[in-house]
């Protein structure tokens, strides 16, 4: 198994996690925050706003099972990436559709889907998905980790 790690984030974690956990070839997918300034925060801190984070999944995949460019086609489906800091009834920073790439090819990768989604017609207003090379990934508390599993679906639709 070749093991590497991707993270998107595409609104409310919860299922974004559990559509990626689902894939053949994804290993493990985990609920957490990426994207700010502050250290281990903590979903309250995430929610108001005030860190800069955003709702992210770390994906473990096998890429001689799943490629990377297959991941982030899933990811494009899974939500609507021309709402800027919005997924359905989430709003905030903390919803915002991003790529944190772990190095430069998949920054390229990400970047090219993107550019591509925007000429195919697929979406009438641009896509505002963020790409950037990732920095810290802070797991998420337990609570939220496999929360569909735990307590079904509810609201929070993907």
């Amino acid at each position: 198994m070749s093991e590497n790690i991707a993270y998107f984030a595409a609104g409310c974690f919860w299922g974004v996690e559990d559509r990626f956990r689902k894939t053949p070839g994804v290993a493990d997918a985990i609920s957490g925050y990426m994207g700010g300034h502050v250290e281990n925060p903590a979903y309250q801190q995430v929610c108001n706003g005030g860190t800069g984070h955003t709702e992210t999944v770390k994906v473990v995949f096998d890429d001689e099972q799943v490629s990377y460019a297959e991941l982030l086609d899933l990811f494009f489906q899974m939500h609507n990436p021309t709402t800027l800091n919005r997924q359905g009834p989430d709003f905030g920073s903390q919803y915002r559709s991003a790529v944190f790439a772990v190095d430069e090819q998949q920054g390229v990768a990400a970047t090219k889907k993107i550019a591509e989604l925007d000429v195919s017609g697929k979406w009438r207003d641009p896509v505002v998905t963020e790409v950037s090379l990732g920095g810290t990934f802070w797991p998420a508390e337990e609570y939220h980790q496999r929360y569909f599993e735990k307590n079904g679906a509810g609201f929070c639709k993907v």
